[in-house]
């Protein structure tokens, strides 16, 4: 029987930044991840949370993934409106020194938020989060097996993905391309 615990709400400043590229792939855009961050935060703060390990990552990670889900849910209940043309959306990743940097990290943050939930869940909590196996077993609620299987098939959609939508001279294609001996 496992002991049960109260979350302390000092700790979730140590997962921000975890969260946040968690988020940034369920999403797709730097704002909306920052919106999802905030909702999260918000949620876990307005009442006291029991939790039965000492896995507040996890924890956390599993209220980031519902609370994308409850307003993806309530959003397809509303009226679309139509988004501005892509040439005038700018990436900015203000870790990224060079243009082209800041460009690849959109498309690959794109390219994961486009996956089906459950290898998106799977790449998220294990390449962009930093989870072990395990822990992203546990916070998924799924075989570890099950990762491993869902982990390999989103890697090769986002590479796939990528690797298709590089310009023909692009030095990702020459990397990729085979000599013709």
């Amino acid at each position: 029987m496992s002991r049960q615990r109260q979350l302390d709400p000092e700790s979730l400043g140590d997962h921000i930044d975890r969260l946040y590229r968690a988020a940034w792939s369920l999403c797709g855009s730097r704002e909306q991840a920052e919106d999802l961050v905030q909702e999260t935060f918000a949620r876990v703060l307005r009442k006291p949370r029991m939790l039965h390990s000492e896995d507040d990552l996890g924890y956390l990670l599993r209220v980031l993934r519902n609370t994308f889900v409850s307003e993806r849910r309530t959003a397809s209940r509303r009226p679309q409106t139509t988004a501005l043309p892509d040439d005038l959306d700018l990436i900015e990743d203000r870790s990224a020194t060079q243009p082209e940097a800041r460009i690849e990290s959109g498309e690959l943050y794109s390219a994961i938020s486009a996956l089906p939930d459950d290898f998106r869940d799977a790449l998220v909590a294990i390449d962009v989060v930093g989870l072990s196996y395990r822990e992203a077993a546990r916070a998924l609620r799924v075989r570890e097996a099950t990762i491993t299987t869902r982990l390999h098939r989103a890697r090769q959609r986002i590479a796939k993905t990528l690797l298709s939508d590089s310009p023909p001279g692009s030095a990702t294609r020459r990397a990729s391309a085979t000599p013709q001996d």
